[in-house]
């Protein structure tokens, strides 16, 4: 493989490891292809679930069809860059290793396509014989090659292949070209309510804090950095008490003084919507009275008011 090809991931969602030897003997559902990312999920106990953060295994995930920078091949591994995932780690974009077995062709996507994106929690991916052949989470983005009454022939990694028209969003670009209001961002995450934390989830299988704000403005036509300290320098900042829905909450160590932890969406009325931390689900909150109070040091807003000037 030369250095710096482009590849796109061919299974459901790639974990984005911290190096070849992150993975354990138990995250092996989570190296195939297929993957299978519930059976990983259910297997792991509360503690082999937190040791993906507190080891730092894991950095991000990257989902079917998205390209990828290969940097290097490894004994079945791939070095790789993420591009649409902005980090202060590498200017290219996320940086991490997959499992090769994850990664195939990367199709040259023509101009003037259109897209279909999952808006839906989970859709089955079809082929041309109508066998479902791999679950697609939330927010995967196809090129569409042509329109079949209510499926849609999509172009992937593995060929042509099969959507159901209704669990997509028709869009012009591989991103939503809806620009949603900060209401929509909490609808959005809304849908996700009662979802299992998950480190360096970037998927409808589990999504960690920034990674659930970052879905959750993608999925609003807004491409944000993937970490909470990176998300805290861009976009405009908003006084704490000019919040409205849709504004992403940062909160930091030593009373808000230290490092930024944490990310949450505001959620209007003193509450937020986030997915807090490993054996927790996605919850609405009152800020008062609560750590997070003492801890929220800023806020950013990625959404644009119909009318402002972008």
């Amino acid at each position: 493989m030369h250095m710096r090809e482009k590849a796109a991931v061919n299974a459901g969602v790639a974990t984005v490891w911290t190096s070849p030897d992150s993975a354990r003997d138990i995250d092996a559902p989570a190296l195939t292809n297929p993957v299978y990312i519930t059976e990983w999920l259910d297997s792991l106990t509360h503690e082999t679930r937190l040791a993906l953060c507190d080891e730092n295994r894991i950095q991000t995930q990257v989902l079917f069809g998205q390209e990828v920078l290969v940097l290097e091949e490894r004994e079945g591994w791939s070095h790789i860059i993420v591009p649409d995932q902005a980090s202060s780690k590498d200017k290219r974009g996320y940086p991490g290793w997959v499992p090769s077995v994850q990664l195939g062709e990367s199709n040259a996507l023509t101009e003037g396509n259109s897209f279909a994106i999952v808006k839906a929690e989970f859709t089955d991916l079809v082929t041309e014989d109508d066998k479902g052949e791999m679950v697609l989470s939330f927010l995967t983005s196809l090129s569409i090659e042509k329109e079949e009454g209510d499926q849609l022939a999509v172009s992937t990694p593995l060929g042509t292949r099969y959507v159901k028209r209704e669990d997509v969003y028709i869009s012009s670009s591989a991103v939503s070209d809806q620009k949603g209001s900060g209401l929509d961002i909490v609808r959005s995450g809304e849908a996700f309510l009662d979802l299992p934390y998950l480190w360096g989830g970037m998927s409808s299988y589990g999504f960690d804090c920034s990674g659930f704000s970052y879905s959750m403005c993608k999925a609003n036509g807004y491409v944000i950095p993937r970490d909470a300290g990176d998300q805290a320098k861009e976009g405009k900042g908003v006084p704490l008490d000019e919040l409205k829905p849709g504004d992403l909450l940062f909160f930091a160590y030593e009373e808000g003084k230290g490092s930024i932890h944490h990310v949450a969406i505001y959620y209007g009325d003193g509450k937020m919507i986030h997915s807090p931390n490993t054996g927790k689900t996605i919850e609405i909150i009152t800020i008062k009275g609560t750590y997070y109070e003492k801890e929220l040091c800023a806020a950013r807003r990625y959404w644009q008011d119909a009318g402002d000037a972008s």
